[in-house]
Order: C-alpha cells, then sequence, then structure tokens
C-alpha cells in the first residue's frame, strides 16, 4: 500500500512566517531595532539550558529522533486515508471472487508493514478477533514510539520559559555586579530581557506548536492503520465490500467523503 510523497506544509511556514513578522512588525512599529533582538549570549542560555534539560529527561535516541521528526512538521501527513479504503475495496472485491487466499501477491507488494502483516496472519487463518487484538497492540505500540517526539518537544516547551528567566536573572545579576561601570549596563539588562523573549518565543511559537503538529500528523496516521484493520477484518469475515467500504468511509471526515465520492468510490 502506497503512501503518498510528502508535500511541504504550506501552513506551518505561514505560521512561523506570521509570527516572525508580528514580533519583529510589532518591534519596530515600537520604535524599537531588530538588531536588539539578536542576543547570542541569551539565545545559548535559553537554548542551552532547553535542550540539556531535555537530554537529561529523554534517552539520547528519543531526543535525536525528535530532532529528526520536527521536519515532519513542514510535511503534509503521508498517509491519505482515501487511497487506503479504495486500494482495501480493491482487494475485498479480489477476495470475494477468489478467497482470502488469493491475497498473498498483493499482501506481498504492501509498502505499508502494518497492512502486509495484517493481510498475513489473515491468510493463515487467524481468527478475527485474535488478529484485532493482535494488531491493536501493533497500534499501541506504533503510536507510543510516535508520541516520543511529541513529549520531547513538549517538555522543551515547559521548560523554555523558566531558563528565560534564569538567563534573565543571570543577566540582572551581571548588571549589579557592574553597576560602577556604566558601559557595562546596558548589555546586561539586554540579555536579561532578551532571555525572557527568547524563552517565550521557543515555547509557544516553535516547541510546543511543533509537538501539537506531530500529533496531529500521529493521529492521521493512526487512523490510517485503523481502516486497515478493520478493513483487513471485515474481509476475513467476508463481508459485502459495499457494506466494506460504506464503514470504512465513516473513518473519513465529511469533507473527505465528499472529496472520495466525488472522485469515485472503487468497484469490484
Amino acid at each position: 500500500m502506497e503512501q503518498n510523497k510528502s508535500a511541504i506544509n504550506i501552513a506551518t511556514l505561514i505560521g512561523l512566517a506570521i509570527a516572525a513578522a508580528g514580533i519583529l512588525g510589532g518591534q519596530v512599529l515600537e520604535g524599537g531595532h531588530v538588531g536588539s533582538l539578536i542576543q547570542p549570549t541569551a539565545a545559548m542560555i535559553v537554548l542551552g539550558g532547553t535542550f540539556g534539560a531535555c537530554f537529561v529527561q529523554f534517552p539520547l535516541a528519543t531526543a535525536i529522533a525528535s530532532f529528526k521528526a520536527i521536519l515532519g512538521a513542514f510535511k503534509e501527513p503521508q498517509a491519505d486515508n482515501k487511497k487506503v479504503i479504495r486500494e482495501i475495496i480493491q482487494i475485498a472485491y479480489k477476495a470475494r471472487k477468489e478467497g482470502v487466499i488469493s491475497l498473498e501477491a498483493d499482501a506481498q507488494k504492501m509498502s505499508d508493514p502494518f497492512m502486509k502483516k495484517a493481510l498475513m496472519m489473515a491468510m493463515d487463518g487467524v481468527e478475527p478477533k485474535v488478529l484485532r487484538d493482535t494488531m491493536n497492540l501493533e497500534i499501541s505500540n506504533i503510536e507510543e514510539a510516535l508520541e516520543e517526539p511529541v513529549k520531547f518537544w513538549s517538555a522543551a516547551g515547559g521548560y523554555s520559559p523558566t531558563i528565560g528567566i534564569i538567563g534573565a536573572v543571570l543577566g540582572l545579576i551581571h548588571v549589579m555586579d557592574n553597576l560602577s561601570d556604566p558601559s557595562k549596563l546596558g548589555a546586561g539588562i539586554a540579555v536579561a530581557f532578551v532571555a525572557t523573549i527568547y524563552g517565550l518565543v521557543t515555547a509557544n511559537i516553535i516547541a510546543l506548536p511543533m509537538a501539537g503538529k506531530l500529533k496531529m500528523q500521529i493521529k492521521t496516521l493512526m487512523v490510517a492503520k485503523e481502516i486497515m484493520l478493520e478493513g483487513v477484518i471485515s474481509i476475513l469475515e467476508g463481508e459485502n465490500p459495499r457494506l466494506i467500504e460504506d464503514k470504512l468511509k465513516s473513518y473519513l471526515s465529511h469533507k473527505e467523503q465528499f472529496e472520495y465520492d466525488e472522485s469515485g468510490a472503487s468497484r469490484g
């Protein structure tokens, strides 16, 4: 079962652009300078402290996977549930005409390991209840693995504002240490306030939104797995392909159901 090539998620790019434009534009409209928000010391404190804390909380493998997963926030979900349903219905018609055992060649062609495993179990004569229990456990394991990056970025969103406050305190300590030298007061105050901004921006514009985006994409992928499982079990139980199609369409949103019907349902 092939998946769509990942397309760029325009909403993510637009959202980041709007957020950046709003913050920087507001700074300029207030008479400030964009350059005053660029403080490498504050960035080092906030980013270093935030991700250092995350590395303490999570295993190294999870941390690395989380940085890779954030790229997924810039891509559309790979699962096309309408296409998944069509392919299942095509298989259902074949199974109805030639029997479930005839699906071996189709199973071998499946690019989705979950669908392939479910079909192979069906051909091996596994009882529907056993198949459902086994594959539901598989779904839980897949979801748990995919949720790890979500937890990582959610944790980063929780830590960064506090780390920003730490940066602000460090900046104020620097100010207090140099009250006798007015030339150093400006830099200390800048670090103090900018570190707080960096912490809030990291949490509320990057970490937490990215975690939310990944969670939504995981939900789409999990719905695809549920469609696959329900479809295979329905085929195993010998249900009419038309009834299977109507059942699987209920997993789609109203918009997706309309698009599915408009593009033409799969008929044997």
